[in-house]
């Protein structure tokens, strides 16, 4: 077990990081910070030249991998870290220096058992992306395909373990320094950090992710996915087919190539929309650097490490408070967070949705281009402490997603307004999923298959009451009071005394 000096002495170093970039000075002002957690943070920066402007995506990269990918888990928590901080943290991209060469042909044959070039005719030696945890690059396979091959960075796995370790340790300290940092669950937060970090860091598990995609994904034929190589894919070595496109950061070559950019902008919100709402399994990274134009407009993700997951109760909800906050139905967004138990029942519907419309009305009467599901999201954070909304971390992924796919929106296509976009989807969805026919089906099911486990009912029952044996059922015996006649020696005699009495009359039935 680290003992806590060890992870004192990691945080006042990566504070000290963190200080130099600026990226302290929130903290330091902001009221609800624990006092002890203030003091910490005036310790690091002690001396140290602090920029007018935080840099906090500066500062986390400086830090390290695992501090990149906690920046992106903190950029879905303005809540936590504040509006500015989570704005920059969404720069994000884990761009880094490469592994040497000969490094990543150790691991891949480490991981693969035999040398690289008995699976591959050719690799390139320079990368075409290193990120925090792999770098990539292009190869041929032996039967002449051209995939992209995706390599874990050796000793990455024991970075990010020493990391999260700290991580943990600290949020338990500041969860429990007052109320309003319990209320915002920063230890929940950072378990959800490290499950998404492992998930990161097995490629099976990637591959899995991008093959559910795909089947998930087919009645979109404007969104691809890769086609996976299973053959020489491990769980550090991933090999996808190659997406040969132009990334969606790059306008101007997506200009020239004579691309449909509102049209991509469309396709890519309701490729969203399919995979959070109607799926329930959605791309949770779906930056400009992880998106490619193909002919046709057609438009390529690549890098599934962070996927997100929503149930079917949870994506009725959802799509029922997009709808509502669409059509300005703020009576019925307030109901559903009070049926899903988001805002706590000891407060009053009416009032919570008085508090949306505050939130919701002022964007209604903005053009379309001004308006803005981040500014939403916002506006939403900023009343959940009025009425004690607790942080919901199933919910995390996908308003991290949200913005992130509104602003690549947005990149292609200025005019575009994801409400008007997801609208007639959400629409369709909402009226398939609970409209009377889908209820009428759903009870259906329901009703066949509590008839199904019946059988299975009854031989519990039965086994828990079985049939009475051989033996006949014993006769009423009279009910008799058993007192207790004081204690020690003469309870003892006493017992012994019934005892012989009892042998005696016993003996003399026999006789």
């Amino acid at each position: 077990m680290t003992q806590p000096v060890v992870h004192l002495w990691r945080l006042l170093k990566w504070g000290r990081t963190l200080a130099r970039h600026g990226a302290l000075k929130g903290i330091e002002r902001d009221p609800n910070t624990p006092a002890p957690v203030r003091r910490l943070a005036r310790i690091a920066r002690f001396g140290a030249r602090v920029p007018a402007k935080p840099a906090y995506a500066d500062a986390f990269q400086a830090i390290g991998p695992a501090a990149i990918k906690l920046g992106q888990t903190l950029a879905t928590r303005p809540d936590l870290v504040g509006d500015d901080a989570a704005h920059d943290l969404l720069r994000l991209q884990d761009q880094l220096p490469p592994v040497p060469f000969a490094t990543i042909c150790a691991a891949m044959e480490a991981s693969m058992g035999r040398p690289p070039s008995h699976f591959f005719a050719s690799i390139e030696e320079v990368p075409v992306g290193a990120a925090s945890i792999a770098q990539v690059h292009r190869a041929v396979t032996t039967d002449g395909r051209t995939v992209a091959v995706k390599v874990l960075r050796p000793g990455v796995e024991d970075d990010f373990a020493r990391a999260i370790d700290t991580y943990q340790w600290a949020a338990a300290q500041v969860e429990g320094m007052s109320p309003e940092a319990a209320r915002l669950r920063p230890r929940l937060t950072v378990e959800n950090f490290r499950r998404w970090t492992l998930r990161e860091l097995n490629f099976r598990r990637e591959a899995a992710s991008a093959s559910e995609l795909a089947e998930a994904m087919t009645a979109e034929s404007d969104f691809m996915v890769p086609q996976i190589d299973w053959a020489r894919s491990t769980a550090k070595v991933l090999t996808v087919e190659w997406i040969d496109g132009i990334k969606l950061s790059n306008r101007q070559a997506l200009v020239e190539a004579g691309y449909d950019l509102p049209h991509l902008a469309q396709t890519l919100v309701r490729a969203f929309l399919r995979q959070a709402i109607a799926e329930g399994f959605f791309h949770a990274d779906m930056h400009q650097g992880n998106l490619f134009a193909l002919p046709g407009n057609k438009i390529a993700a690549i890098d599934f490490g962070i996927m997100g997951r929503i149930d079917r109760r949870a994506r009725v909800w959802l799509a029922e408070i997009l709808y509502g906050l669409i059509t300005g139905n703020y009576k019925r967004v307030a109901e559903i967070h009070f049926e899903a138990g988001y805002v706590p029942p000891h407060h009053n519907v009416a009032e919570f949705a008085t508090a949306l419309r505050a939130v919701g009305e002022p964007m209604r009467g903005l053009p379309v281009k001004d308006m803005s599901i981040g500014m939403m999201l916002d506006g939403l954070f900023s009343i959940t402490r009025d009425f004690d909304m607790v942080t919901q971390p199933h919910l995390l992924l996908l308003q991290k997603t949200m913005v992130m796919v509104e602003g690549v929106a947005t990149s292609l296509d200025p005019d575009i307004n994801l409400w008007d976009s997801a609208a007639p989807f959400v629409r369709e969805w909402i009226r398939t999923e609970l409209g009377p026919e889908a209820k009428i089906a759903d009870r259906l099911i329901e009703d066949v298959q509590t008839l199904a486990r019946l059988p299975e009912l009854v031989r519990r029952i039965e086994a828990r009451y079985p049939a009475p044996g051989g033996e006949p059922p014993a006769p009423p015996l009279k009910q008799i009071e058993v007192v207790r006649i004081g204690g020690g020696w003469r309870y003892a005699l006493l017992s012994m005394l019934s005892a012989a009495a009892g042998v005696a009359a016993t003996l003399a039935v026999l006789r």
